[in-house]
């Protein structure tokens, strides 16, 4: 069985885009056995951490599960939503996080990013090691083994280059259309809502409640002026340089101090090129920093890995550029 595997080896070298599209829809499909929501929750979390990879393609389980965990206890915990297809039965997972909540008296109104940092590596852990015997081979099974290989032992899972581009170029499609099998697989297994307001929070159980943590990073380095107007204003924000929309993750190198007029301006649109040249100059500062290298999100950096994020971005369908107003 697939999915109780410790080791998976890539069976492909290349696969076409054909015939990932029918590994997709094989999966989205009755015949593949979605008894939970595992499936749809592995492949949103591999979208949101598709710029952590190293430069052999590697994910390591800390920031895999890290993502998975997020989004699995935001819809069972903060939305109280099951995630198997058995009415009065749990999945392992979600009797993880359920245990966890009784255990620390946790309300319900907590989002994961409001735990403490402790209690949430403690989750993270014990998500993973369950996600090892439950997670890791059901996809791996349902795609002959091509798009991914996985380690259990040395915790790493590495993407096909040709299923890595291909999640690249059609991101923003696969991303709706797993939140959109995701929202129905739970409206058929919950007793209240709808697709579309199951959809509406399927789509922002993996945003951060809070920046606050970024903004004192960044700040502690530049001074409070704009990254995009550079005119120095109260109520600063923290912004997603490439759309959270799309990337649906906080890394430290595509987070900028913005005020609240270019903030609210920008909203979902893709800042100019030369926009892009700054960022990438403002990282090759921070990355100088000892403190800052140190940062899983900052060790897999590079300033080609930002460009190639802003290419996609654009063929996903970002190409309303924006610009503050006079410049």
């Amino acid at each position: 069985m697939s999915y109780k595997l410790q080791i998976g080896e890539m069976k492909a070298s290349y696969v076409t885009d054909k015939e990932i599209w029918s590994h997709f829809n094989y999966i989205f499909s009755p015949r593949s056995k979605n008894s939970t929501t595992y499936k749809f929750v592995l492949i949103k979390s591999i979208i949101e951490n598709l710029y952590n990879v190293n430069d052999e393609l590697e994910l390591n389980y800390f920031n895999l599960f890290g993502s998975f965990t997020k989004i699995y206890w935001n819809l069972v915990i903060h939305h109280q939503l099951n995630q198997i297809n058995m009415t009065g039965k749990q999945a392992e997972v979600q009797k993880i996080l359920l245990e966890f909540q009784d255990k620390h008296g946790i309300d319900s109104s907590f989002v994961f990013d409001k735990l403490s940092d402790e209690l949430q590596l403690k989750i993270i852990t014990s998500v993973t090691k369950r996600c090892k015997i439950n997670v890791m081979g059901a996809i791996y099974g349902d795609t002959a083994g091509s798009i991914y290989d996985f380690d259990n032992k040395k915790e790493m899972i590495r993407l096909n280059a040709s299923f890595y581009s291909f999640m690249q170029r059609f991101q923003k499609v696969l991303t709706y259309l797993t939140n959109y099998q995701l929202a129905l697989f739970l409206e058929k297994f919950n007793g209240y809502g709808d697709t579309t307001g199951l959809l509406i929070k399927v789509e922002n159980v993996s945003k951060r409640s809070s920046l606050n943590k970024f903004y004192k990073i960044l700040t502690s380095f530049y001074t409070g002026s704009c990254f995009y107007c550079g005119r120095s204003k109260s109520g600063a924000h923290v912004d997603h340089f490439i759309p959270w929309s799309f990337v649906q993750a906080d890394q430290l190198w595509n987070l900028v101090i913005s005020c609240s007029g270019c903030n609210l301006s920008k909203n979902d649109k893709l800042a100019a090129d030369v926009y892009l040249l700054a960022l990438i100059d403002r990282n090759q500062e921070l990355v100088s920093k000892q403190q800052i290298q140190v940062r899983e999100d900052m060790k897999v950096y590079t300033s080609m890995k930002l460009k190639s994020l802003y290419h996609y971005t654009v063929e996903n369908g970002y190409t309303a550029y924006w610009a503050p107003k006079g410049s």
